[in-house]
């Protein structure tokens, strides 16, 4: 399993446009960050979690000709607002799969109606299948895939699990028996968004006693701000299985490491 970050940055970006912070003015190519997404490469599948404004290049940067099936954590516009760009894999590949709660569905049918239309459809829309993800286990091409329910203040995001890798960002509350199945992981990636508290996001400190209580051999952080300082500055300080992640970065996750 290889995974690909899109990107890690925060729903501004960094830089954020205008910006004189530090951080937004550093030439250090790790300081740049798109909007938050990943890429998964699993048996010959290619998968990706979310599609926020940045989809196009980063799908372009990542030489990404085939999605497999595209799965949203939530339905916030750095997310979602990439939808449209789907085009060109529908128009190669035919309608792609999507899979969202139910919820996240309802709300790309509003934004993009012109995606589900049946009877006057333009014919250069995207065609999508979807499908609802439910808080139970779900089968992506003989891969289990397991959902892990979490709160962004007040709003329900999934984050994933794919064999020994687990996906989580957005998050601020999660509830014990979603804890429970982050257990026994090689990889976890989770949302850091800055040092001060904030009251939808994890801030670092959240973050990082997640993965201390989950324990698993290497964590990640994403869903960056310029708010958390200078990349090489915060990776001096994390705890030694800890890592920031940054745009472009790949790590592989070997068999053996998850058919254990």
């Amino acid at each position: 399993m290889k995974i690909t970050f899109l990107g890690t940055g925060t729903s501004q970006g960094i830089p954020v446009i205008g910006s004189k912070h530090p951080v937004c003015l550093s030439n250090n190519k790790k300081d740049k960050r798109l909007r938050v997404s990943i890429l998964i490469e699993l048996d010959e599948c290619t998968y990706v979690i979310d599609c926020g404004p940045d989809f196009r290049y980063q799908m372009l940067r990542a030489n990404c000709h085939k999605i497999d099936a595209l799965i949203f954590t939530h339905e916030h516009a750095d997310h979602v607002a990439g939808f449209d760009d789907i085009r060109p894999y529908c128009f190669r590949q035919g309608a792609l799969p999507i899979y969202a709660h139910n919820r996240v569905i309802n709300s790309l049918h509003e934004r993009f109606a012109y995606v589900f239309e049946t009877k006057n459809r333009y014919p250069g829309a995207p065609s999508v299948k979807t499908i609802v993800v439910k808080n139970e286990p779900f089968i992506l091409n003989n891969v289990t895939v397991t959902p892990i329910n979490a709160y962004h203040n007040k709003l329900q995001v999934f984050g994933y699990r794919f064999h020994n890798f687990a996906y989580l960002t957005d998050v601020k509350t999660i509830e014990i028996e979603e804890i429970n199945k982050l257990k026994n992981l090689e990889v976890i990636v989770v949302s850091a968004l800055r040092i001060e508290p904030h009251h939808s996001h994890f801030n670092l400190e959240e973050a990082l006693a997640l993965i201390a209580t989950v324990k698993p051999k290497k964590a990640y952080l994403t869903h960056i701000s310029h708010a958390l300082g200078f990349h090489d500055d915060v990776e001096k300080t994390l705890p030694q299985n800890v890592y920031l992640a940054y745009d472009n970065l790949q790590i592989e996750i070997k068999p053996k490491d998850y058919e254990k």
